[in-house]
């Protein structure tokens, strides 16, 4: 039975995070932890521990101080990098150890 205010699934759940800003913004940050490998690949994956958001901040744990150096190099294009992956600045500082 068709009913008369059907919508495609897609704009439902727009509509629902639309209004759960909360629920949004998690989900965006979850987007940006998975990103971390997503983003940058599998080389830097290979070299990356542990990676958790606290407070708008990135911690990446890698075990190279080779990676991390080149990565500290290039910090803001990452994060510019990563916030676009999640849709929403999410990030505004990565801290490597």
């Amino acid at each position: 039975m068709l009913k008369k205010n059907a919508q495609p699934l897609s704009d439902a759940m727009s509509a629902f995070f639309d209004e759960n800003s909360a629920l949004r913004v998690k989900l965006a940050e979850h987007r940006v932890v998975r990103g971390w490998r997503d983003v940058l690949g599998e080389g830097v994956s290979k070299y990356t521990r542990d990676v958790y958001l606290s407070r708008k901040v990135l911690y990446v744990h890698l075990s190279s101080a080779v990676l991390r150096a080149e990565l500290m190099m290039n910090k803001e294009g990452l994060i510019k990098k990563l916030n676009e992956h999640a849709e929403m600045t999410i990030i505004r500082d990565i801290v490597f150890r």
